[in-house]
């Protein structure tokens, strides 16, 4: 199938669109690629219904008019990319894989009482997507796997395995978006993934609340400032880090963290130098779940654009840490790519998530599909 996939992730910054040939076990061909910005207006209210979907229900006009509004950036993006397409004399795609935009992740977790149930909430607007540009939509990945017991996420490890198929393993595949997140490829075709910790998030809010920039541009307020170990130190308590995986994130876990660790009270140089050094640091402790080392660490996201954040990383693993963009992959599209395939694995009735990478209790298929693909 020739498949639009769409991602928006946690980092907030706006839309990834890719134009992929896949059936869901393998990558046929991958064509053109964009990423379309959000205005500061509509990141703005994104960043504050993350700070309000605890209390909100699906009907708040204020969500509504965000998810209207999230749903035609979406609608553009996939016209401009339909264009693109057209352009290089690819076919018309058949399919969307349609993520839609996280505002809530509180999966299951140790601790929880009897009887407690996980929840995630993606907004967007599927059917509004699919009137729009008359194509079939999958949509609504997660909510199959954390009904049944599963964390929600990573969902991407079956699509890095299907593009990494003809690369050496083992292999870590390491996406720092707003949350850091990697999958381990065995040689005999294991399977294991979770959330790391904090990545771009958490540095972002700290730039926006300190300079007033959305983001520490090529890392130079970390550049300027020097780590606080005892911040760190105490962030590294975090029990996030100790419990074993399956796990999972939502952008906002580390908020409190920060503020109790003595985080508020750094210069926003060393704020900055500080959740630099902790997302390298989460990576590091989470290697040692792995049933064996990688052969090197492939890292896509915003993440790898920080000079300052890949020394920390060089710096933390033992193994050569190097943008995806070595193997050929566009790091930028990559978790684009992958919905893309999710969308095919979800039409074929295909599990997306598993044991060892959501937890779920056995391999599960997910997502529903809106149009002429039922």
């Amino acid at each position: 199938m020739r498949i639009v996939g769409l991602m928006s992730g946690t980092s907030l910054d706006g839309v990834d669109a890719a134009w992929v040939e896949t059936d869901g076990e393998r990558v046929g061909a991958l064509g053109p690629a964009l990423t379309l910005p959000y205005e500061p207006a509509l990141r703005r209210d994104l960043r504050r219904l993350l700070d309000m979907a605890e209390g909100i229900g699906g009907e708040d006009p204020f969500l509504r008019d965000v998810e209207a509004r999230l749903t035609e950036r979406h609608v553009q993006a996939v016209e401009r990319l339909r264009r693109e397409a057209a352009r290089a004399g690819l076919a018309e795609p058949e399919l969307i894989g349609f993520h839609g935009q996280t505002i809530l992740h509180r999966p299951l977790r140790p601790g929880d009482p009897p009887g407690a149930r996980g929840r995630t909430w993606q907004i967007g607007d599927a059917r509004a997507l699919a009137r729009a540009t008359g194509l079939s939509v999958a949509f609504d990945f997660r909510s199959a796997d954390v009904a049944a017991g599963g964390q929600g996420a990573p969902l991407v490890p079956v699509a890095h395995a299907a593009l990494a198929a003809a690369l050496p393993k083992p292999l870590a595949v390491l996406n720092l978006g707003g949350v850091g997140n990697v999958t381990w490829l065995g040689a005999e075709g294991g399977l294991m993934a979770f959330d790391t910790g904090p990545a771009n998030g958490p540095l972002d809010d700290w730039a926006r609340r300190s300079t007033g920039r959305d983001y520490d541009k090529d890392g130079n307020l970390a550049r300027a400032g020097q780590v606080d170990g005892a911040v760190l130190g105490r962030l590294m308590e975090h029990p996030y880090l100790a419990a074993p995986p399956p796990k999972s994130l939502d952008r906002l876990d580390f908020d409190r963290a920060l503020r109790e660790a003595g985080g508020h009270l750094l210069s926003p140089q060393d704020g900055a130098a500080t959740l630099v050094a902790f997302a390298a640091v989460c990576v590091a402790i989470a290697a040692r779940h792995f049933p064996e080392p990688p052969l090197q660490w492939l890292v896509a996201g915003g993440g790898r654009r920080n000079p300052v954040l890949m020394r920390a990383l060089a710096a933390a693993l033992p193994e050569p840490v190097r943008p995806v963009e070595v193997c050929g992959w566009n790091g930028d599209a990559l978790e684009a790519q992958c919905f893309a395939v999710l969308a095919a694995r979800t039409a074929r009735g295909l599990p997306i998530s598993f044991p060892g990478t959501t937890g779920a209790p056995q391999p599960l298929p997910g997502g529903q599909i809106l149009g002429g693909l039922l």
